[in-house]
């Protein structure tokens, strides 16, 4: 790495040390990956969510609206953007797989950064599993905290009766340190603001708004019930197959108006509650002067629905199964506080940091492509198309879209196929397969699907 003049300072009236530099380029990596959020964030639009710290690293960067994970569950795509391989070549398709089974000699990309002479420094979920275990080499330094006695205490509520064990809200007692995404927020400042004579790669993984939704009192209070309203889905409309959504569909349809706002506030009370620990971490690199020379990666590790097609949870391969969220900040952005519409796969996102950070050593076996250029302009198109699976059982599913349509098979078309106009119908209620008039549009789609490493 090239050498630059490094400033050693005192944070004001702390006595806490902390190494800072002037650089053209992007020094550390702060890498933040969130469990289960989809795009309810004000950044994003939403007209409830009050997310102002990541509001604010938006407005610092660039804020895309069409990433899209590869497999709509925490494991199979943290294993495949931390490998930059697809989930069918990382062979992980279920949680139960751990990444540590199949990794052999391959190198994840916070090993690639300790290669390059970074500090690596995980916290909370990073990988699926623990991550001490899946990659230990990976990390200097690797953390994971748990609720306190009190984090575990307050009115709670099982929404499904008990019928899902997950699904539930808590109004917690205590601190937001109470809680482990708090503890996890408290870490990385201690980091942060260390003195160090590397730099750093700082991976850290909320949980929240993942289940069981848990926050402190004052989150809550933040979202009234009367203004949590749940989606509105066409009368009468059911999912094309039975395997489309999963079999816990049947409990959801059940939910009351009263579940489905309770859902809602608690999913949002979550959200909330894990942006004020986002700006506890730009608060730490501000203080210390590194704001200014840290890349910083924020995202959610796949989509979520919020009761669109009256189902709320992940694992599905519908526009709010695989759209996340997706922001980063620093140098290497080009413009800051844009907004960019081109398209990128999970599995870009290894390539990318190697290509904008000039990792050497970075694998050739990569299945994903840099959009470094986009990073520069954020109008310049990247990806025409985009995949994701999922499986059910021993059946995948597959699915591909464009700016038009999307499509999904099932076991290789044998269970269904599913068609959508993306333009008319986004969150993908009029299933169009079954109408003669789109053959044409299923042979180009069906092409696509099959030819996943084509990036144009």
């Amino acid at each position: 790495m090239k050498t630059s003049l490094v400033i050693a300072a005192t944070l004001a009236g702390s006595g806490i040390g902390f190494v800072t530099a002037e650089k053209k380029a992007d020094q550390n990596v702060l890498f933040i990956v969130v469990d289960d959020l989809t795009t309810t964030l004000g950044c994003y639009g939403h007209p409830v969510v009050k997310t102002p710290n990541i509001d604010r690293l938006a407005s610092m960067g660039v804020q895309f609206t069409n990433a899209y994970c590869n497999y709509p569950v925490s494991g199979p795509s943290r294993s495949s953007f931390l490998t930059g391989l697809r989930p069918e070549s990382t062979t992980i398709l279920d949680n139960r797989k751990q990444l540590a089974s199949v990794l052999g000699d391959k190198i994840t990309l916070p090993y690639l950064f300790q290669q390059n002479g970074y500090y690596t420094v995980g916290i909370g979920k990073i990988f699926h599993g623990k991550d001490s275990e899946n990659d230990p080499k990976a990390w200097n330094e690797v953390y994971a905290f748990e609720p306190t006695a009190i984090g575990k205490t307050g009115e709670s509520r099982n929404i499904t009766g008990g019928a899902l064990k997950w699904c539930e809200w808590m109004i917690t007692n205590g601190t937001d340190d109470d809680l482990q995404d708090g503890q996890n927020a408290r870490k990385a400042v201690e980091i942060i603001k260390k003195k160090k004579d590397k730099p750093f790669f700082l991976a850290v993984g909320f949980h929240k708004p993942h289940d069981p939704f848990f926050a402190p009192k004052k989150y809550f209070d933040m979202y009234p019930l009367e203004i949590c309203h749940p989606p509105v889905v066409p009368e009468g409309w059911t999912p094309p197959y039975k395997h489309t959504l999963p079999n816990e569909a049947a409990i959801f349809n059940k939910f009351t108006d009263q579940d489905k706002r309770e859902f809602l506030r608690s999913y949002y009370a979550c959200t909330s509650y894990m942006d004020a620990q986002v700006g506890r971490l730009l608060k730490a690199l501000e203080e210390t002067g590194q704001l200014d020379n840290t890349l910083i990666v924020f995202f959610g590790d796949h989509g979520y629905h919020l009761g669109e097609h009256n189902w709320w949870n992940k694992v599905t391969v519908f526009q709010k199964g695989t759209n996340a969220p997706f922001i980063i900040a620093g140098k290497a952005v080009g413009k800051k506080g844009v907004k960019s519409e081109s398209m990128f796969e999970y599995i870009d996102i290894y390539p990318t940091l190697a290509d904008v950070l000039n990792l050497k050593n970075t694998p050739a076996y990569l299945e994903g492509m840099s959009f470094k250029k986009t990073l520069k302009n954020p109008s310049k198109p990247f990806r025409s198309y985009v995949n994701s699976i999922v499986s059910r059982g021993q059946m995948l599913g597959r699915m591909v879209k464009n700016n038009d349509w999307r499509y999904i098979e099932w076991d290789d078309a044998k269970m269904g196929i599913e068609l959508y106009n993306q333009q008319d119908d986004p969150i993908e209620y009029k299933n169009l397969a079954n109408d003669p008039a789109y053959k044409p549009v299923i042979e180009k789609m069906k092409q696509l699907l099959y030819r996943p490493t084509v990036t144009k």
